[in-house]
């Protein structure tokens, strides 16, 4: 039996998520589900994507994931579970959600989800909950060993899942530019799509002094030195710091404070960041 995660944009604050734990304790009351997060933003398919590859990884081999972020729930948008790289299986809806996870980790098979065997009883005249009648249903079923990955329905080419755009960082003349990919919601840190590895080729190293500014569209909204740091325990009170993240790419903070709410800045493809080291070519 493999452990069952689950990550919706319901909440808490009323009975889906508790629905949903209620029909995978009915496929099996001996299945181990956990919470990866129920606070994704609403219809934040990005959002919903970049949380399961912040986490996926360190669940152990075999686990399932559901991720229910589903705007377009009731269309003719797939249903699918897909094999991961790293051996772990998502339950979803096909809409971009599985975007980092094919790009960071890789996708090896994906399934579309027969609801004709893989739904829950007496739930087809319901179109606006597949959170609770085809996802946690499938992935319960899945986790507990109920039906194999081949018995959740036909294979589809994982060349036709849906990706969102995804802005890629790179090197060009002398700075290194990306864009602010994710906050650090309880911090207001900002998590850039700049890798650790795309600073030592510039052979950035810490202690280094940047200069960062950070534009929205065309309108510049922060520019200013900040240094490259191991932690915040190298920064004063109140000073900006460029540090790795727990994924392994490059994050500006504010030591004890919010950056995002001092800046009132947003992740998304149109908030730009570029850092470019003082007295030296990248």
């Amino acid at each position: 039996m493999n452990h069952l995660v689950l990550q919706t944009d319901f909440g808490l604050c009323d009975g889906a998520v508790s629905a949903m734990y209620g029909v995978a304790n009915s496929v099996d009351p001996n299945l181990r589900i956990f919470d990866l997060t129920h606070e994704i933003p609403q219809f934040n398919i990005w959002e919903g994507s970049y949380r399961l590859f912040q986490t996926m990884n360190y669940w152990p081999e075999g686990t399932v994931f559901v991720s229910v972020v589903d705007p377009g729930v009731g269309t003719s948008r797939l249903s699918v579970v897909v094999k991961t790289a790293s051996n772990h299986y998502i339950v979803t809806p096909d809409n971009g959600t599985l975007t980092h996870i094919k790009q960071e980790v890789g996708i090896s098979e994906a399934r579309i989800i027969d609801e004709k065997i893989n739904r829950l009883q007496h739930s087809g005249e319901s179109y606006t909950f597949h959170g609770r009648d085809v996802y946690a249903y499938t992935g319960a079923r899945l986790a507990a060993g109920v039906i194999t990955y081949e018995q959740v329905g036909p294979a589809l080419d994982v060349d036709q899942l849906i990706e969102l755009k995804r802005p890629k960082a790179e090197r060009k003349e002398q700075q290194i530019c990306g864009n602010i990919d994710i906050l650090d919601v309880r911090f207001g840190n900002l998590w850039t799509n700049i890798s650790r590895q795309l600073f030592r080729e510039a052979q950035i190293a810490y202690g280094d002094t940047l200069e960062v500014t950070i534009a929205n569209k065309r309108q510049q909204l922060y520019k200013n030195l900040v240094t490259f740091v191991h932690s915040f325990a190298e920064s004063r009170l109140g000073e900006p710091l460029l540090y790795v993240n727990s994924v392994d790419h490059i994050a500006l903070a504010i030591n004890q404070g919010s950056f995002a709410g001092a800046y009132h800045i947003q992740p998304g493809a149109n908030w730009k960041i570029t850092i470019r080291k003082l007295n030296s070519s990248l």
